[in-house]
């Protein structure tokens, strides 16, 4: 489908960078550029509205959100309520096989480097793929699907937000943020683990505040 195309397109250009924040995404340009219709490339932008990547102006245009916008310190307080209470449930209810997932899936976060060779601090792709998977793990003992809905809605733009962030807060170790999060959570130590999943949210928030 052409539109799930340039969907898919327009989202790795932002995640990557491609757009810096605050650009104009100009469907008659970018429907140029993409080789196809108008009413493609508005879908395809109603849709990255839905993720929290663009926003919708008063004037019916698209731009990339704003560096400084405060959905971002929003989001980071929606993320640091709602995950370490889906996570206090899987803490609950998680069974074995949820256990092995969530220590298998922080096995590979922490085994994969988190930049790009040569790319100037660059996010990698395979990194970003194992940091969803491990944060998503961790709530999937909950079984409640509509928090894990509410998960993979969130993280789009939370990613964008991290990726704004890379490089920002130099003291931060999220190395072992991760290890001791996977720590309170195989621990069952459902206090420990929502009180540190919260703080790495808050974390990410705080970068986005410093100063370049």
């Amino acid at each position: 489908m052409l539109s799930a195309r340039v969907y898919g397109e327009l989202r790795d250009a932002i995640l990557r960078g491609d757009f810096a924040p605050g650009a104009a995404l100009k469907p008659q340009e970018l429907a140029s550029a993409h080789g196809v219709s108008l009413a493609v490339v508005r879908e395809a932008l109603v849709r990255l509205v839905g993720d929290g990547l663009a926003d919708r102006l008063t004037n019916r245009g698209f731009a990339v959100p704003l560096q400084s916008d405060q959905r971002w310190q929003d989001l980071a307080e929606a993320r640091a309520v709602v995950e370490p209470a889906a996570l206090r449930l899987s803490i609950e209810r998680g069974d074995l096989d949820w256990e092995a997932r969530v220590r298998a899936t922080h096995h590979r976060l922490a085994r994969t480097p988190a930049y790009e060779a040569g790319a100037g601090g660059v996010i990698s792709a395979e990194w970003s793929r194992a940091h969803r998977a491990f944060h998503r793990a961790l709530l999937e003992g909950s079984g409640n699907a509509v928090l894990l809905e509410t998960f993979d809605r969130m993280w789009l733009a939370a990613e964008l937000t991290r990726r704004w962030s890379a490089g920002r807060g130099p003291a931060r170790d999220a190395v072992a943020e991760h290890r001791r999060i996977e720590e309170a959570t195989l621990a069952r130590d459902a206090d420990a683990a929502a009180a540190l999943l919260a703080q790495h949210f808050s974390l990410t928030a705080a970068a986005l505040t410093e100063e370049a």
